[in-house]
């Protein structure tokens, strides 16, 4: 996936098949993926398949081999994936915690309430892990 490389947000395409896998959050065919995408826009079979292809080669997709067919399922859930953004973006400054608190200043207060939980259960977590 991302490596010692930055870490590239998905294009239109990646995102909106991307999507359609963590909808179904089971394997699907390049077919069932271009017939789901086709409610937004008309894709070509063999464009969808190029980049469900790219999708495997960088790794936030698996395959399986049915038959003569392909079928895919996401690598990754959406969470992990925004957390490899949001942990890359911080690997691209040098003022980690001043971005930190520029990203807690503008955050709304409902996502405050989550990062200030989410915080404290993952020090519990540690404290419980470092106390064994």
């Amino acid at each position: 996936m991302a490596g010692s490389r930055r870490l590239r947000p998905f294009g239109e395409l990646e995102a909106a098949i991307m999507e359609r896998l963590w909808e179904a959050g089971a394997q699907r065919s390049v077919r069932e993926v271009a017939d789901a995408l086709q409610t937004r826009r008309p894709l070509a079979y063999t464009t969808v398949m190029t980049v469900l292809d790219n999708l495997f080669r960088k790794g936030w997709v698996t395959r399986e081999l049915d038959g003569r067919a392909w079928r895919y399922e996401a690598a990754v859930s959406r969470q992990e994936y925004a957390a490899a953004l949001m942990n890359d973006a911080l690997a691209g400054t040098s003022d980690r915690a001043g971005a930190l608190a520029k990203f807690v200043e503008e955050i709304d207060a409902e996502d405050a309430d989550v990062l200030s939980r989410a915080l404290a259960d993952a020090l519990a977590q540690r404290r419980r892990e470092a106390g064994r």
